[in-house]
């Protein structure tokens, strides 16, 4: 299945001797970047474990042998690759020879250098709606930086597609299967995750059980501000010996899995002195883990409102991350001293920027506007600029731009 990190790698072999994709297990990096290359290195083939241990330990330059673009998988597995490439890279002088994949972030001090110059970092994620064919893209978020006018869509999103495909998650493997098996992917994710994928990371000995109730307890505060305490107290309630510090190793590692990716704040500039507020907004890079961790069916979501609006946030997110990020562009969010909060404000490479406020259905959408517009007007535009566009993100089916100019956007017709 095409990415849209496929374009983005194919400009960067032309311009950079090696490229590493990094991201969370099953979202397909050695997939896409299979299709890249013409030689395969897998590092965790176990048939080869005893002679890929010797030649970290003699040579490591042996690893890189083979017609090249070679990508190397799970490269984090023997970190002395690193050092070798980059020494490589510098000596050929050549553009596009390696592709790194990993899906964990090796210890600090595992690598000698950083790589600055040879070796470019790109994510991916679990697939957008649009890469995984539910979205039909008749709204293009690169139109709206453009200003470009007219836009109206309808998409054939229903309700209960839009439950199932928050609770399906933008794992490939569940597009490749039966829709009526495919929710088990996720499921099986996250029990792979608590009991298995700990020990890529792993520096010390992590308790499964802890695991399990630390992402239970994320998963109740999704699309909220990080706040440890509230998660240590949600914690404690089956766990006494629990420690902060624990609460906070436990967090880095599910970073360095690429499993929790929190939302900054934007602290752009503001014509009053309010106060901003600082801290992240909790993200999983998929709605879907949150609510396997949950136990949370179709059901449940439908007969608890406010639980899904919070995983519809978290999905079109994850959306607005990946169409984004294609621009050039970063995802941030907003909340002020008054309570007046934007969702997702994003911003370009050149500075221009666009606020998005996200809202499950159609109901909410006058007020989100009018919020939206309160926000542009305390936003200093004379050192900042005016707004591209402000968009309210919907579960809805219709695309519009309202009469005080917020677009209307259905999340089943965005692209990048």
């Amino acid at each position: 299945m095409p990415r849209i990190l496929d374009q983005e790698i194919d400009k960067k072999l032309k311009s950079i001797g090696a490229i590493l994709i990094e991201g969370c297990k099953w979202c397909g990096k050695s997939t896409t970047a299979s299709m890249h290359v013409k030689t395969i290195l897998e590092l965790q083939n176990v048939d080869d474990k005893a002679r890929f241990d010797m030649i970290a330990k003699t040579k490591p330059s042996l690893f890189l042998e083979g017609e090249k673009p070679i990508l190397i998988d799970e490269w984090q597995m023997y970190p002395v690759i690193w050092d070798a490439i980059r020494n490589d890279v510098d000596h050929s002088g050549l553009q596009g020879e390696y592709i790194l994949t990993g899906s964990a972030t090796p210890s600090e001090g595992m690598t000698m250098h950083r790589g600055t110059g040879r070796i470019a970092r790109m994510l991916m994620r679990p697939m957008s709606l649009y890469e995984s064919g539910e979205s039909d893209g008749q709204i293009s978020l690169n139109d709206l930086f453009l200003k470009k006018q007219g836009m109206g869509a309808k998409s054939q999103m229903t309700f209960d597609e839009l439950i199932y495909l928050i609770l399906r998650g933008g794992w490939p493997n569940a597009k490749k299967i039966e829709k009526e098996f495919s929710l088990e992917v996720a499921k099986d994710y996250y029990q792979s995750l608590i009991h298995e994928n700990i020990s890529l990371t792993q520096e010390k000995e992590f308790n499964s059980n802890r695991l399990d109730l630390l992402l239970r307890s994320l998963s109740r505060n999704i699309s909220s501000p990080v706040n440890i305490s509230t998660i240590e107290e949600d914690m404690l309630v089956n766990d006494k010996g629990l420690a902060r510090n624990t609460i906070s190793s436990y967090i880095d590692v599910l970073k360095k899995l690429y499993i929790v990716e929190n939302v900054p704040a934007w602290t752009g500039k503001i014509r009053s002195k309010i106060a901003i507020r600082t801290k992240e907004k909790l993200q999983f890079v998929d709605p879907s883990i949150a609510c396997a961790a949950l136990g949370l069916s179709s059901t449940a979501l439908k007969n608890d409102l406010n639980t899904l609006g919070l995983m519809f946030e978290s999905l079109c997110i994850r959306d607005l991350r990946i169409y984004a990020e294609s621009l050039g562009g970063k995802v941030f969010y907003y909340r002020d001293e008054t309570d007046l909060e934007v969702d997702a404000v994003i911003v370009l490479q050149d500075g221009s920027w666009g606020a998005v406020a996200i809202k499950l259905g159609s109901g909410f959408v006058e007020s989100a506007s009018e919020n939206l517009i309160k926000f542009k007007e305390k936003v200093d535009t004379e050192k900042l600029g005016e707004p591209k566009f402000l968009m309210v993100l919907v579960g809805d089916d219709y695309s519009y731009q309202m009469a005080n100019g917020v677009y209307v956007v259905s999340i089943g017709n965005l692209k990048n």
